[in-house]
């Protein structure tokens, strides 16, 4: 039997958002859909679903993926990031981004939903996503509760949790760090993890920006299937 897969979600995406790369990959997979919103509460969820799985995991939930590998990496059999960082290393720059998350977290908590959605869809990081995806991904997004992310945001936002590169120089887990050649700094990041880990690669995709597996899923899907393969040796 192949591999099992855990997919894991972003930030303010539903498990559904990784159906159609799953569609694309022989069973047995399992989108996880969370009912934790903090970081130990979505590490303990992942724990619990991913045992001998391959974890894949987008944005949050890659950061989140890469944690839970590095904590109890013997559960897992390999680990696939898509538009990931192991963290902020630049002290200042992780107090500045907690400080500006915090304050997010403060609108997100008191503000109706469809505002929150309406602006974070809206944001840089998505600006070159369609109009047919940004509408898409509109429902999942709706369906969120914003106590619930602002809660996320303070526990597992990237300005909250420590740098954990130095902790892959010695993580021997398979990792494969992909992200879209359009979101340069995400770009830059899974070629510093397969630069840092010693069983790690990175593969950029084409034609995409940060939600690679949303803009191009038939690559992302071949790219997750080869590495699985690799691991089914």
């Amino acid at each position: 039997m192949p591999t099992p897969i855990l997919f894991i979600p972003g930030f303010m995406q539903p498990a559904s958002a990784w159906s159609v790369v799953a569609e694309q990959l022989d069973p047995p997979t399992t989108l996880l859909d969370h009912r934790e919103h903090s970081f130990e509460g979505r590490l303990a969820e992942i724990a619990a679903a991913g045992e001998g799985a391959l974890l894949v995991g987008y944005s949050l939930g890659g950061r989140l993926a890469l944690r839970a590998a590095l904590r109890d990496p013997a559960r897992y059999a390999g680990l696939v990031t898509v538009g990931a960082t192991a963290g902020i290393e630049d002290a200042p720059t992780r107090t500045a981004r907690a400080e500006a998350d915090d304050r997010l977290a403060s609108w997100i908590e008191a503000a109706p939903i469809e505002d929150v959605v309406a602006i974070w869809e809206r944001q840089p990081l998505f600006a070159d996503q369609s109009e047919a995806l940004i509408e898409a991904q509109r429902a999942g997004r709706l369906s969120q509760n914003p106590v619930e992310l602002a809660y996320l945001l303070r526990t597992a936002g990237q300005g909250v949790l420590e740098p954990v590169w130095h902790e892959l120089l010695r993580f021997e887990l398979p990792v494969l760090a992909i992200a879209g050649a359009r979101d340069e700094g995400y770009t830059s990041a899974a070629q510093k993890i397969a630069e840092t880990a010693p069983n790690a690669r990175a593969a950029i995709v084409a034609d995409a920006g940060h939600a690679a597996h949303m803009q191009q899923p038939d690559e992302v899907a071949s790219l997750i299937a080869a590495f699985r393969s690799r691991l089914d040796r």
